[in-house]
C-alpha cells in the first residue's frame, strides 16, 4: 500500500513541478510516461489567467460532464452503451478535475489488468469449462421441464 502511494507521489512531484501551462509533457522525460501526465486544468491559458474566466469554465465542463454521465446513468437500464457514455462523461471532468484524472487512470489500469488477466490460458481454460459446465446444468434443467410440463404455445396452433 505505502508502495502504491508513494509511487504516486513520485509521479505527482515532477507534474507539480511543472509549468501549468497546459502544454502536454513528452512521452518520457525524467521517468514520466505518456500516461502520467501532469495533472489539473487542460483549459487554454487565457482562460486560466483570469480566476473568474477560469471558475465559469470549469463550472461549464462540470454541467456538460454531469449531463453526459447522467445520461450513461439513465442508459444502463434501456437500451444504450451506458458505462461507455459514463466513461465518456468522466473523461470530459478528466480534462479540468484532478480527482476526474485519478479515477481514470485507476480504472484504465484495472482494465488492463483484468484483459491481461482474461488473456492468462489457466484462466481462459477455466472460464471455458465452467461455462460449458453451466450450459450443461441449464439444458438438463430445460430438460427436465419440458419431460415434467410439455410445451406449451401461448397461441392456439391447431385453429
Amino acid at each position: 500500500m505505502n508502495a502504491e502511494s508513494d509511487a504516486r507521489d513520485e509521479a505527482a512531484a515532477p507534474a507539480a513541478s511543472a509549468p501549468a501551462t497546459g502544454d502536454v509533457t513528452p512521452d518520457v522525460t525524467e521517468g514520466v510516461t505518456k500516461e502520467e501526465r501532469e495533472l489539473g486544468s487542460r483549459a487554454p491559458g487565457f482562460i486560466k489567467a483570469s480566476r473568474a474566466l477560469h471558475v465559469s469554465w470549469q463550472v461549464g465542463v462540470f454541467v456538460v460532464g454531469l449531463a453526459v454521465v447522467v445520461a450513461g446513468i439513465v442508459m444502463l437500464p434501456l437500451p444504450g452503451p451506458g458505462w461507455l457514455v459514463i466513461f465518456g462523461g468522466m473523461a470530459i471532468w478528466a480534462t479540468e478535475f484532478v480527482w476526474a484524472q485519478l479515477v481514470l487512470r485507476w480504472t484504465r489500469r484495472k482494465v488492463t489488468e483484468a484483459a491481461q488477466k482474461a488473456l492468462d490460458p489457466k484462466v481462459r481454460r477455466r472460464n471455458i469449462i465452467l461455462t460449458v459446465v453451466g450450459l450443461v446444468i441449464v439444458a438438463v434443467l430445460v430438460g427436465i421441464y419440458v419431460w415434467k410440463f410439455g410445451i406449451a404455445m401461448p397461441w392456439k396452433i391447431h385453429e
